[in-house]
C-alpha cells in the first residue's frame, strides 16, 4: 500500500487527540499507577507508557527528516525500551505531558515538510508509520486505559 501525507497526518492527529484527552487531567496517583502488564521488565507506570509512546513518535519525525536515529534504535527492543524508561521514569508527569505535546507538534511539522516520496515512494503496510497511530493506540488501550480502569467501580 502506498500512503499520502494527508491520510498519515489525519491518522496522527486522531490518535494524538484520543491519547491527549486520556492523559490531560490525570492525578498524580493516576500517573503513577502501575500497568497491568509491562513492555519490559521495568515496572512501567501510566507516565512511563506515555514517555515510551512519545519517544517512538519522535523517532518518526527524525526518520521523515532523514536524521540520524538514536542509539536505542540500534539496541534490541527491550534494551531500547529500558533506556527510554531510565531517561524518563524519574521526571515529573507534567514534563512528560509537555514533551508528548511538543513531539506531536514536531511530528506534524516533519510530516508537512517531508518530501512526498517519503509517504508514497514504496509499498508499506496499512498501518505505516505505525509509531504515530497504531503503536500509540495499542499502548493507549492495552496499557493506559486498562491501568486507569483498575479502581473505577
Amino acid at each position: 500500500m502506498r500512503h499520502n501525507r494527508k491520510e498519515v497526518i489525519k491518522r496522527t492527529i486522531q490518535e494524538f487527540e484520543l491519547l491527549d484527552r486520556l492523559v490531560a487531567n490525570l492525578t498524580d496517583e493516576e500517573w503513577n499507577r502501575l500497568l497491568r502488564r509491562s513492555e519490559s521488565k521495568d515496572p512501567w507506570t501510566v507516565k512511563d507508557a506515555l514517555a515510551h509512546i512519545t519517544h517512538w513518535k519522535a523517532d518518526v519525525a527524525r526518520s521523515a527528516r532523514r536524521q540520524r536515529r538514536p542509539m536505542e534504535t540500534k539496541l534490541n527492543i527491550n534494551e531500547g525500551n529500558h533506556l527510554v524508561y531510565l531517561r524518563w521514569h524519574n521526571r515529573p508527569p507534567q514534563e512528560v505531558l509537555a514533551w508528548h505535546r511538543q513531539v506531536h507538534k514536531d511530528v506534524l511539522t516533519a510530516l508537512e515538510e517531508a518530501p512526498e516520496e517519503w509517504f508514497s515512494g514504496r509499498e508499506r503496510g496499512p498501518d505505516w508509520p505505525g509509531d504515530l497511530d497504531g503503536h500509540s493506540a495499542y499502548h493507549r488501550v492495552k496499557d493506559i486505559e486498562s491501568a486507569l480502569k483498575k479502581t473505577e467501580k
